[in-house]
C-alpha cells in the first residue's frame, strides 16, 4: 500500500480489475477426480469451480507466473482475484493497463469489464482507502470499531485486539493501549 501512495500524480492512476477464477483450467489427468453423478448423467469439471479449496493457491500462482516482470514494479495481484495497476503519469498508466490486459489475453484469461474500474484516484483495498496522497483506514471499519460491543469474554476481547492491531499503525500510542487489553485476556480474569 505504501508503495501505491508513493507513486503520485496529479491524475487519477488507479485501475482494479477482476479476473474470474472459473478459467482456471483444470490439468487434463485431474479432469476425471472431479466427477460426480447425477440421474441426469456422469459429469466431470474441466475448470476450477467455486468452493474448491485450491482455486485460490492456484490464482495467485498462475497470476504470479502471468506477471511476474511488473509485480511491485506497477502490478499487485490480491487472492481474491483483483489486480490492482498503479502508475505515476497518465502516460504510463495508459501503458501499463496495455500489458496487463495484453497478458491476460495471451493466457485467454478476461477481465469482465462490468467489474473493472479504471483511472481512480483512491481504492479500497484490505480494510484500508489508498489515494495518491496517502493511506487511511476505511471508513466503513472504523464504523464497525466504534459500533463494536463490549466485550463480555476473553474470547470477544481477543476478537477486538486482532481487529484493533490490524491498524495499529494508525493509533497513537497503540502499545500500551494493547498491552491493557491483552491483560484482559488473562486466565485470572473473569467476565460477568
Amino acid at each position: 500500500m505504501v508503495r501505491t501512495r508513493a507513486t503520485k500524480v496529479e491524475t487519477p492512476s488507479l485501475a482494479r480489475e477482476d479476473v474470474y477464477r472459473l478459467q482456471l483450467k483444470i490439468r487434463p489427468e485431474d479432469v476425471p477426480k472431479t466427477a460426480f453423478r447425477t440421474r441426469y448423467g456422469h459429469y466431470e469439471f474441466l475448470v476450477m469451480s467455486f468452493g474448491l479449496i485450491i482455486v485460490p493457491a492456484a490464482f495467485m500462482s498462475l497470476m504470479n507466473g502471468v506477471f511476474k516482470p511488473f509485480l511491485d514494479s506497477f502490478v499487485i495481484v490480491f487472492i481474491d482475484d483483483d489486480i490492482l495497476v498503479y502508475s505515476k503519469s497518465e502516460e504510463e498508466h495508459a501503458d501499463h493497463l496495455r500489458i496487463v490486459l495484453g497478458l491476460l489475453g495471451k493466457q485467454k484469461l478476461y477481465a469482465k469489464f462490468s467489474k473493472c474500474e479504471f483511472w481512480l484516484t483512491l481504492v479500497a483495498l484490505l480494510g484500508h482507502v489508498v489515494s495518491k496522497e496517502e493511506v487511511m483506514v476505511d471508513p466503513q471499519k472504523i464504523k464497525s470499531v466504534k459500533n463494536w460491543v463490549w466485550p463480555s469474554s476473553v474470547t470477544e476481547v481477543r476478537n477486538f485486539v486482532g481487529i484493533a492491531s490490524y491498524y495499529h499503525r494508525f493509533v497513537k500510542n497503540f502499545a500500551s493501549i494493547h498491552t491493557h487489553l491483552t491483560n484482559l485476556t488473562k486466565k485470572e480474569i473473569s467476565f460477568e
